[in-house]
C-alpha cells in the first residue's frame, strides 16, 4: 500500500461531488464500506446547511448497512438508488417519492453497468482486507459487483478494514464474463469450481487513496425460529425428501439456493436435521449462520455464495478456522453467483420468500399493498425462473392474522405462475406442477391458506364462473381494499360484489 496516499474518511469524501454516481462494495451489510459513506453523508449535511445541492447516485451489489444506506438516506444525499435496499429510512424516502429507486435482478446489475445503461461510474468505494502496490484488491466478506465497479469507475477509493484478516486472500473467485458479441460459456460446472482470480486487479493509477478502519459488518442477528417458521422449514424438508423418494430429485441431491432472513435460516436448519436428506451443497447468494453450522456438522459439504452475511460470533468461528473454511467456501461476484446459465446447468433447488401469493401461483415479493416498496426483487427472480425446482415460502397470515398472504390476485407481480412451481406455508405444500389454474386455486387454498381464510377464498373463485383463469377485475382486490378500509382482510362478502 506504500504507493497510495493514506486519507481520512473526510478527505476521501471530498473526492465525491454533487451529481456523481458512486459504486459501493458490499452485498448485504457484509463487505460494505463504513467510514467513507458516513463521511459523504456528513459532507451532504454541510452542503445542505450552506444552501447547496448535494446528492449522488448510489449503486451497490445489494442492500448495505446503516453506515451506508442509512447515513446517506438520513442526510438526504441519495438522488437515486439501485438495485436493492433494506434500510427503513431509505425505504421511507423511496415510498415518499424523495429518492428514485429502480428495482433490478441482481444478476444483471454488473452487466448493465458495463453496457452503460446506468451512465458512468464516477467513483468506486471498495472495502478490502488488503491491496497490493500493483493494484490487486482483496475484498472482505462479500464480492457483490465490486469487480465491475472497479473496472468501470474513473477512480477508486479503497477502505482497508483491519477487522477482516488479510489471510482472506484465496476465498474469493473474481470473474467477469466478456460482453456480447464476445461472451463465451461460463466455465463453471460444479459448485466448487474456481474460474477466476483471488483478487480484483485494477490499474493502480485509478486508486486515489486508502482509508483505514477497523469495524465489524453491520449484520443484525437472526431471530430464533418460532413455531410458524419451524413448521415451514419442516414442510420444505419433508417435500424435498418425498421428491427424492419419488425419483424426481436424484439420490445425491441437488445444490440449494436459499433467500435471506429468518425463514430461510429456519428452512436450512430443517434440511439439516432431516435424516432423509443427504449431505448437500449450496450455490446461493448469501451464506448465513445456518450454512456455517451445517458445514460444521458435515451436512453441507461446500458453499458458493456472494457474501458471508453471518453474525459476529459465527464470523469469528470462520476466521479462527480460516484455512479449513477456505476449502469449503468460495465468494463470487453476484453476476456469477446468480447467473441463469449456471443456475440451470447445475440444477439448483431455489427457496425464496414471498410477501403474498395469489390463487393461481403468481408471487409478489417486493410491494406491500401493491404500492409501497419493501426491499426489492433481489436475486429471487434470477433463481426462480431458471431453477430445477422453484419453491416460495411464507407464513399464511401476517399482522396477527389481519392479513392473508394468500389472496385472489397479487397486488404486484414479480414472479408469474409460469416460474413458480411450489408454494409452502406452515399449513402445507401446494405442488403446482402440471396443474391448470382452477386446480392450482383449489390446491393453494386447501393446503396453504390459513383455515380462517379458506372459506372466504373459496367464495371468491366459486363466484367467478368463466375463463381459463377464473378472475374478475372488479373484485380481485376486494380483500386488499377491505384491509385498507378496516385494517383487516377478514369479513369480505363476495355476494355483494358480484
Amino acid at each position: 500500500m506504500k504507493n497510495f496516499p493514506i486519507l481520512t474518511a473526510a478527505q476521501a469524501a471530498e473526492h465525491i461531488q454533487d451529481g456523481m454516481t458512486v459504486g459501493f462494495s458490499g452485498f448485504t451489510p457484509a463487505g460494505a464500506p463504513k467510514s467513507v459513506p458516513k463521511a459523504i453523508a456528513d459532507k451532504a449535511k454541510a452542503e445542505h446547511a450552506a444552501g447547496r445541492s448535494f446528492q449522488i447516485g448510489v449503486v451497490t451489489g445489494a442492500s448495505t448497512g446503516p453506515n451506508l444506506d442509512g447515513a446517506l438516506a438520513e442526510a438526504e444525499a441519495i438522488a437515486w438508488r439501485t438495485p436493492y435496499q433494506s434500510n427503513a429510512t431509505l425505504r421511507k424516502m423511496i415510498n415518499a417519492g424523495k429518492t428514485r429507486f429502480f428495482d433490478m435482478h441482481l444478476s444483471v446489475l454488473p452487466q448493465n453497468v458495463r453496457y452503460g445503461f446506468l451512465g458512468p461510474i464516477h467513483c468506486a468505494v471498495i472495502e478490502a482486507c488488503d491491496v497490493t502496490d500493483d493494484g490487486e484488491i482483496i475484498p472482505t466478506s462479500a464480492m457483490g459487483a465490486s469487480p465491475t465497479f472497479c473496472r468501470m469507475a474513473d477512480k477508486i477509493i479503497v477502505e482497508i478494514n483491519r477487522y477482516h484478516p488479510a489471510a482472506l486472500r484465496g476465498i474469493h473467485d473474481s470473474y467477469e464474463p466478456l460482453d456480447p458479441p464476445h461472451r463465451q460459456p461460463i466455465p463453471l460446472t460444479k459448485v466448487s469450481d474456481r474460474i477466476g482470480t483471488v483478487g480484483i486487479k485494477v490499474d493502480p493509477k485509478k486508486i486515489i487513496g486508502i482509508v483505514e478502519n477497523n469495524a465489524a459488518d453491520e449484520v443484525s442477528p437472526f431471530d430464533e425460529p418460532d413455531d410458524v417458521t419451524l413448521k415451514i422449514g419442516e414442510n420444505v424438508a419433508g417435500f424435498l425428501a418425498a421428491e427424492m423418494k419419488a425419483g424426481r430429485i436424484p439420490k445425491e441431491f441437488l445444490p440449494i439456493q436459499s433467500g435471506v432472513g429468518n425463514i430461510a435460516n429456519a428452512v436450512l436448519g430443517a434440511l439439516g436435521t432431516n435424516t432423509d436428506i443427504p449431505p448437500f451443497q449450496m450455490y446461493t447468494e448469501v451464506i448465513q449462520d445456518a450454512v456455517i453450522e451445517l458445514m460444521q456438522s458435515g451436512k453441507i459439504t461446500f458453499a458458493s455464495g456472494c457474501s458471508l452475511t453471518v453474525s459476529p460470533d459465527v464470523l469469528k468461528v470462520i476466521y479462527d478456522n480460516l484455512e479449513e473454511f477456505k476449502k469449503k467456501l468460495v465468494l463470487r461476484p453476484q453476476e456469477i453467483s446468480n447467473h441463469p446459465e449456471i443456475v440451470r446447468r447445475i440444477g439448483i433447488i431455489s427457496i425464496n420468500t414471498a410477501i403474498e401469493v395469489d390463487l393461481f401461483g403468481n408471487v409478489n415479493s417486493t410491494h406491500v399493498m401493491g404500492k409501497d416498496m419493501m426491499n426489492g426483487i433481489g436475486g429471487s427472480g434470477d433463481f426462480t425462473r431458471n431453477s430445477f425446482l422453484s419453491i416460495f415460502v411464507c407464513p399464511s397470515t401476517a399482522k396477527g392474522g389481519k392479513i392473508s398472504t394468500i389472496v385472489p390476485l397479487v397486488a404486484h407481480m414479480d414472479h408469474s405462475e409460469h416460474s413458480v412451481q411450489t408454494i409452502i406455508t406452515e399449513n402445507g405444500v401446494a405442488d403446482l406442477r402440471g396443474k391448470d389454474p382452477m386446480e392450482r386455486a383449489h390446491l393453494i387454498v386447501d393446503t396453504c391458506a390459513h383455515p380462517e381464510y379458506r372459506d372466504q377464498l373459496r367464495g371468491y373463485f366459486e363466484h367467478v364462473k368463466s375463463g381459463h383463469t377464473p378472475q374478475t377485475l372488479g373484485s380481485a382486490f376486494a380483500m386488499h381494499q377491505h384491509m385498507l378500509e378496516t385494517g383487516d382482510m377478514r369479513g369480505v362478502d363476495w355476494s355483494k360484489l358480484f
